[in-house]
């Protein structure tokens, strides 16, 4: 890994990883069995002792029963401070454990074959905690929530201030709370799924650098992925190539919850590559989150806008996304509160139709774009957008926007940009509109046009807009 915290090599150590975990099943079966009295050949006992090195002490040998029915969580708390003072991994054999309320000391490294071994919570403020940890490392393990309910904020794996948490290969179900929670944490959670959580699957609040990457998160009550901090500021959270579905907003609002992955307050986020289908309200919301990137995501079927970058920002980027079935493609707002700067660019942007999770009359619903301030886009397509392809301001609120080089196909109208007393200057040129019901370019007072088809004459009225080379048809 390089300095700066990016994956190096990733070919070599996914293939490495995936060796590992092969021979890790394989070893852990063998340590099922250490318990067994050995038999008199000495070669099978050299082996299983050459195991035991390879991966750690074993949980079987140190008192956990697999299938039992007992609660295990003094058996296998023994076993973690054990492990962890011997600088060793602690080895699950495979098979169903009941337990609750394990706190991780440092160093644990609790190892499981994936998907073979299920730790089934029995109550508590969490299944596992973490506090005030140098390292803690979780691999191939199943935290099985059950649906019992979880104080509020707290997660079944709950994690603050660790300075490098690792979580692998992992899958957390059923949470009745949070699915995993990490304050004032670095590290990385990769290659896990997240499913059936009752409010979030996955919050960090206050990071110091997490990479949240190749993660899958279905059926979250609220959210999927939340990035916060409690004040503004520097965060550098990557969100990768994760695949999000079935976001729902049980907890209400207008756009709090419902969301695939929310970023709040967290400056210099990059939320890349990641598949979003199917959530309440939107697939990425950045919101009072400065220097933010989002890029490269696909997103269809959301109830309101798929991309967002709103409320009290500076600079955003949102480039070669596709979005295919929203309310809003992409909204780049509030200006009046301080949102300004962005680049919107590259982006596919169709099918775009009011919706019911955010049914509000007083905006254009069914818009595939909309910006107000110091913003270029540029090189996009919109099609089929019902209300308008791009909107460029809200009354007064419209400053430095060049949209330039879009293609906008078959939309209610085509460009609709404010021409209230107040809004600053506005570059609408080189653009490809075609098949705009109620005009290519038509100026508006807040959602209200007010002018005809200013592609065809009459933007002189207006000494904020510059209207040039667009190609209508």
């Amino acid at each position: 890994m390089d300095h700066d915290g990016t994956p190096t090599g990733s070919t070599p150590d996914h293939a490495t990883a995936a060796t590992r975990r092969r021979l890790l099943a394989t070893g852990l079966a063998s340590l099922a069995g250490l318990t067994v009295a050995a038999p008199a050949a000495t070669q099978p006992r050299r082996a299983a002792a050459d195991l035991v090195s390879a991966y750690g002490l074993d949980a079987g040998a140190l008192g956990l029963r697999p299938g039992s029915p007992d609660d295990q969580t003094a058996a296998l708390q023994r076993a973690l401070d054990r492990a962890a003072a011997a600088g060793a991994p602690l080895a699950l054999p495979p098979g169903v454990y009941r337990v609750g309320h394990v706190r991780l000391p440092d160093g644990a490294r609790l190892v499981g074959a994936p998907g073979a071994c299920r730790l089934v919570f029995t109550g508590g403020p969490s299944l596992l905690s973490a506090g005030n940890l140098r390292r803690v490392s979780l691999d191939g393990l199943v935290l099985d929530g059950g649906g019992r309910s979880l104080p509020a904020g707290r997660a079944l794996l709950h994690c603050e201030t660790v300075e490098q948490l690792t979580v692998t290969s992992c899958t957390i179900a059923d949470s009745g709370g949070l699915g995993l929670y990490a304050y004032a944490t670095a590290g990385s959670i990769a290659d896990t799924r997240i499913t059936g959580t009752a409010t979030v699957a996955l919050v960090t609040r206050d990071a110091r650098g997490m990479i949240i990457t190749r993660n899958v998160i279905d059926r979250a009550g609220d959210n999927g992925i939340q990035v916060l901090r409690f004040e503004p500021g520097e965060d550098g959270t990557l969100v990768t190539d994760n695949r999000i579905t079935g976001v729902r907003n049980r907890s209400g609002g207008t756009g709090q919850y419902g969301n695939a992955i929310n970023i709040y307050r967290a400056n210099g986020v990059i939320v890349r590559g990641n598949r979003i289908a199917d959530c309440t309200f939107s697939g990425v919301r950045g919101n009072s989150a400065s220097n933010l990137q989002i890029v490269g995501n696909t997103v269809t079927e959301v109830g309101e806008t798929a991309l967002y970058s709103e409320f009290e920002f500076e600079a955003a980027v949102v480039a070669n996304n596709i979005v295919d079935g929203a309310q809003t493609g992409i909204s780049i707002a509030n200006f009046a509160t301080g949102g300004r700067v962005a680049v919107v660019q590259g982006n596919i942007l169709r099918n775009l139709t009011p919706r019911e999770s955010n049914p509000d009359p007083e905006f254009l619903l069914g818009g595939g774009m909309y910006v107000e301030a110091d913003t270029t886009a540029t090189g996009n397509v919109v099609e089929r957008a019902t209300a308008v392809g791009i909107q460029i301001g809200w009354g007064r609120y419209l400053r430095d926007v060049a949209v330039t080089g879009n293609v906008v196909r078959d939309c209610g109208m085509g460009i609709g940009v404010t021409v209230v007393p107040g809004a600053r200057s506005t570059l609408i040129g080189g653009n490809v509109i075609t098949g705009s019901l109620r005009g290519a370019i038509v100026g508006l007072d807040h959602k209200t046009p007010v002018t005809g088809d200013l592609a065809t004459g009459g933007a002189e009225r207006y000494p904020h807009l510059s209207i040039s080379g667009n190609k209508i048809s």
